[in-house]
This record gives C-alpha cells, sequence and structure tokens, in this order.
C-alpha cells in the first residue's frame, strides 16, 4: 500500500469547527471478502461524523440461474456480514435476497448507487456530503476527514474527484493491464488539462463525493448500467465547480471484471486479450484541434467560422450550423461560451476522439513518446531506464509500464493540487 498517515490533518473529529456530516453510499455484488476489508479501514478513520449506506444487490432472475447461484450466496453471506457488524451505523438496502433484486432492464452498479444517494437524499440536511465508494478500494485512515475539510473549505463546490492510484496486482497480465489503463486515462486528463477543457476529470465511483445540496439541484443521478459516475460529473460540472485535489487519495484494485460494460474492469479484460481500441493513447493534435476552436470562440460567437469540431458538432447534431441556436440564445460572450461548452461536453469530446482515432494510423506508443518528448523534452519517465524510441506496451517489463504511470501520476498531482490555487 501508498497510504500513509497524512500529518496536516488532525485525528480529532470534534476539533475541527464546521464539518459536515457524511453519508456514504457502496453498492456490493459478490465481494463479501473486500468489503470486510473496507469496514475495517473505515473502522479506524480519525472522523465518525458518518453513516455508511451499503445496497446489497443482483438480478431477481439470478436465483434461478445455475451460473448465478454462487452470487447469490455470496450476496446473502454479505447481508449476514453486515447484520453482525457494529464498529458504526450502516444502513442496509436489499436489493439480493428472494423477492427483492432488480428485475427487468433496470440493474447493476448504476441503479445500485441512485437507490443509495437518493435514500441518502431523504434523510439528509443540504450541506451533508454523500461520499461514493466501491468495496474494491481502501484509503488512508484520514481519507474521510480529509473529505470533510476539502468541503468545510470550499462550500460552493459541487463534486470532488478524490485522485486515486490502482493498487498493481501480482499477477502479470493484470499488472500490465492496470499499467496500461493508467497511463490512458493520465494521458487523457493531462491533455484534456492542458487545452483547459472544462471536462478534465477522471470518473471513478470509488473516488468522488457531492454535496446533498448538489445532488437535489441536478435532480439527482440518472440511472445507467454502467458509467453513470462520468455522466453523474459531467451533469455536476455543467452545474458549478467539480474539485480534483484531496489531501487523501484512494487506492482501488485492479481486478478482472465483467460486471460492468466499460471502466476499470472490462478494459483490464480487452487489454490481457490485445484489444486496447476503447482505450488508446490519443495523439496530441486532436487535443490541439479542440484547443483550436477554443480559442477562436470569441469570434465564433459573432460569426460563424469552418473548425474541425464545429464540422463535427454538426454531424453530430445534424444540424448546418450547430453553433447558430447558441448565437441566439446567449446576448453575450461569456453565456456564449459556457453553453458551448455544455454542448460540446465531456461526452461529446470522447466521441470525438474516438472518431477521429479511426483513421489515426499512428500507434499508441508512437503517440506516446510524441507527447512525452513535446511537453516533457529531456523529461521522459525513468531517465534512462525507459527509451520511448524502442517501447512496446505489448513487451515492456512491467517495471517501465510502472515508471511510466508514476511520471504521468505525479504529473496529474501537481495539475491537481495547482487548481486550488486558482479558487
Amino acid at each position: 500500500m501508498h497510504y500513509t498517515r497524512n500529518s496536516k490533518l488532525t485525528a480529532n473529529p470534534g476539533g475541527e469547527p464546521g464539518l459536515p456530516f457524511l453519508y456514504l453510499a457502496l453498492p456490493v455484488m459478490d465481494e463479501p471478502d473486500l468489503l470486510l476489508r473496507l469496514l475495517n479501514c473505515l473502522s479506524i478513520q480519525t472522523y465518525n461524523r458518518f453513516t455508511l449506506f451499503v445496497c446489497v444487490n443482483q438480478p431477481e432472475a439470478w436465483w434461478n440461474d445455475p451460473g448465478k447461484t454462487h452470487v447469490c450466496e455470496h450476496n446473502s453471506e454479505t447481508l449476514q456480514q453486515l447484520k453482525e457488524f457494529s464498529d458504526f451505523k450502516i444502513k442496509v438496502i436489499d436489493r439480493c435476497s428472494k423477492g427483492q433484486g432488480w428485475t427487468g432492464k433496470k440493474h447493476g452498479v448504476g441503479y445500485a448507487r441512485k437507490t443509495l444517494m437518493d435514500s441518502i437524499n431523504e434523510v439528509a440536511h443540504a450541506g451533508d456530503i454523500i461520499v461514493s465508494m466501491d468495496a474494491d478500494t481502501v484509503f488512508g485512515e484520514n481519507y474521510l476527514q480529509s473529505v470533510a475539510l476539502n468541503f468545510r473549505n470550499h462550500p460552493e463546490s459541487t463534486a470532488l474527484c478524490v485522485p486515486y492510484f490502482h493498487q498493481t496486482p501480482p499477477d502479470l497480465h493484470a499488472g500490465r493491464a492496470i499499467l496500461r489503463y493508467e497511463i490512458y486515462m493520465r494521458h487523457y486528463f493531462l491533455n484534456l488539462y492542458r487545452i483547459g477543457s472544462p471536462y478534465a476529470f477522471t470518473a471513478l465511483g470509488s473516488a468522488m463525493a457531492v454535496p446533498v445540496w448538489a445532488y437535489r439541484a441536478i435532480g439527482g443521478m440518472t440511472p445507467k448500467l454502467s458509467g453513470e459516475d462520468f455522466y453523474f460529473l459531467q451533469k455536476l460540472k455543467k452545474y458549478g465547480h467539480v474539485l480534483l485535489w484531496n489531501e487523501e487519495p484512494v487506492y482501488p484494485e485492479a481486478r478482472f471484471s465483467d460486471r460492468v460494460f466499460f471502466g476499470t474492469g472490462p478494459a483490464m479484460i480487452r487489454g490481457a486479450q490485445g484489444d486496447w481500441l476503447s482505450y488508446p493513447v490519443y495523439p496530441c493534435r486532436f487535443f490541439d484541434e479542440i484547443a483550436e476552436t477554443y480559442s477562436l470562440l470569441p469570434e465564433i460567437y459573432n460569426h460563424p467560422v469552418d473548425t474541425t469540431i464545429v464540422r463535427f458538432l454538426a454531424e453530430a447534431f445534424r444540424e448546418d450550423d450547430p453553433v447558430q441556436p447558441l448565437r441566439i440564445n446567449n446576448k453575450d460572450p461569456d453565456h456564449f461560451c459556457r453553453a458551448f461548452h455544455e454542448k460540446f461536453d465531456g461526452l461529446r469530446i470522447l466521441q470525438y476522439l474516438k472518431a477521429a482515432n479511426e483513421l489515426n494510423p499512428s500507434s499508441d506508443e508512437e503517440n506516446l513518446q510524441e507527447y512525452f518528448t513535446r511537453f516533457y523534452p529531456g523529461e521522459e519517465p525513468g531517465i534512462p531506464a525507459v527509451d520511448l524510441t524502442s517501447f512496446s506496451f505489448l513487451n515492456a517489463p512491467l517495471e517501465q509500464l510502472e515508471k511510466i504511470r508514476m511520471f504521468l501520476y505525479q504529473k496529474e498531482m501537481t495539475v491537481r493540487r495547482f487548481t486550488l490555487k486558482l479558487l
């Protein structure tokens, strides 16, 4: 583990005035061992003003599926674990016992998170904080206090994206997969930040928190089979400011998992099979094209300007001039720019990058080398251990992948910490 106690934080939960109450939202499915570890992690927290809400969930049909009965049994074990646990207050939402499971198409972690947050919303005060969690994620003993302090110090913020660092598993294939996935995520974040995108944040269900007042303001979470964290944070960003820095990070476990359609688990499965098409290292020029349109927004406000992004939006929305409605409905440049970013949002950015990358002949290795050469000349990761001119994701030792991951992690943490100075 990489976490340590943060000396900047006090160990006395009553010593800091005005700290909010925390409601922890934890979806659980087939994770009895991981849950016990998380409960122990919460038991040693220096901040005790919290209640844990747990939704143990599965589709109802799994009780009649021989291939899924072990999940049903594990979930029953989990309910018993929670019943016997007494270190702190836990509210259990049973969506796994016979007659209580999900029915139809409405199931999965997205519905579990929404169920949890909606239940919390019914009992919480506006100034309380919902902290989203996953059973496979651990953190230091000051984590909850760091979140409480962060929102106390930045009460206007609509959300918090907590810094994360995946634990590297001992399995060679899993280790290679998670390191490459993190390289993809951190490269993506750093490029969005450098071009000034409002959507430069990372959505992990185990690494986000939201004030109850903001949850209510956006109408709650929209349920999704997976990817609910991405859409949730995008809604919160459109409403207000999202914090990117927290003194205490979280440490998700890297594991192969097909419980959701996309995210860390599915990315690792596909990656271990050699399929990284959904998680590429995008060329810098794609981000530059977005930055070009950003810089031209004052001009685009006055009259049509042909850019790569405007053409993409015209096709996506099937409009000859996708910007014209924004000009009509926003009478000054500031409101126009905000409206543009709401139209060309995080989802549209990702769609544009994927579409552009389909015609891109360069490899992930070439794109990564270009990024380091252009933005960190003479500062490549692990000098001289990693020679990017001959680097291969497929054949590189884990030590090299780890060096690149750590380099990008440190750059990202510097950026995240710096954003606090801009508030």
